[in-house]
């Protein structure tokens, strides 16, 4: 089945000769939640408001569910809801006109059975008939997922959806989520919270200066870039690691009572038998050990730290 989202060289450079996207080659799959990570500036939200035709590209070729972003602009949009990072809400008009207004601009039929169900999901239905201007930011967040998804898309972007928004509604948000992606919508995040996508995301991106470095499955990143460390916890501090234990590389950490050895999962061997003999060979010994594996957060950092 075709990708529905089609990203093909696309680039974009402003009339002030900022390059906001190199050449960006990208698929994203049908029914999945996709997470675009990259540091503030990266072009993250240039490459999500190119996709649902807010930003004109410099050159190349998007398509969404096979309709060409500038050829068809409006078959495409009608596919895509849109989260964006900025609340911007009608401050008068109530939370059930706002939603049911979004839908009308997609030339949607009027289903407030629809529009009753979105709120409910997101826990507005009692806010239905409250002002915009009453409400709280997160509330008011909620709201903007609801127009999102008020016309019934297939995509659904979420620009930091959950920015200033508190951990029970951000756990209610994720829920939804979830759900949404059940039911055939595909989702493509982007998030400051890495953990999140980490948790989340079914595959991984990671955009920096304009470029995408990186895509791929997250489990497998995390097996790939992933490294593991070994901590030791020492009977005896020492002031120094003894020469002989130089090629693991070791850490000494906890003013002399901690030795970190970081290794590779995937390696043929990963020394730790080899390490342990030694520190006996040299009259090291420990009380306890344990071990830690690294997150996606440790691997964005590590890549966009490389490409730097």
């Amino acid at each position: 089945m075709p990708p529905i989202i089609s990203v093909r060289e696309l680039t974009k450079t402003y009339a002030t000769g900022l390059a906001a996207l190199q050449p960006i080659n990208l698929d994203v799959e049908r029914g999945e939640i996709f997470a675009l990570l990259g540091p503030n500036g990266a072009g993250k939200t240039t490459l999500i408001n190119i996709i649902c035709g807010i930003v004109n590209p410099s050159a190349g070729q998007v398509t969404v569910d096979g309709h060409d972003i500038v050829k068809s602009p409006r078959a495409a949009r009608s596919l895509i809801g849109l989260v964006p990072q900025e609340l911007t809400t009608d401050a008068f008009e109530s939370v059930w006109a706002t939603t049911s207004f979004s839908r009308g601009l997609f030339g949607k039929p009027r289903n407030d059975l629809h529009i009753e169900k979105v709120l409910r999901d997101l826990s507005l239905i009692e806010k239905r008939n409250d002002r915009m201007m009453t409400l709280s930011g997160g509330m008011k967040r909620r709201v903007m997922i609801a127009k999102a998804l008020s016309h019934e898309p297939r995509v659904l972007f979420l620009d930091e959806p959950t920015a200033g928004v508190d951990v029970t509604l951000r756990q209610d948000m994720w829920n939804l989520v979830r759900r949404l992606r059940d039911s055939g919508v595909t989702i493509i995040l982007t998030t400051h919270y890495i953990e999140e996508a980490e948790e989340m995301a079914d595959r991984v991106g990671v955009i920096t200066r304009g470029q995408l470095i990186l895509v791929e499955e997250k489990t497998r990143l995390m097996q790939k870039l992933g490294k593991k460390q070994l901590t030791l916890q020492l009977t005896e501090p020492v002031a120094a690691l003894p020469a002989a234990l130089a090629s693991f590389k070791l850490e000494l950490a906890g003013g002399g009572r901690e030795i970190i050895y970081t290794y590779d999962t995937h390696a043929e061997r990963t020394g730790i038998t080899s390490l342990l003999g030694e520190l006996g060979r040299n009259g090291i010994s420990y009380s306890d050990l344990h071990t830690t594996q690294s997150s996606l957060e440790d691997i964005f950092v590590d890549l966009v730290k490389r490409k730097a």
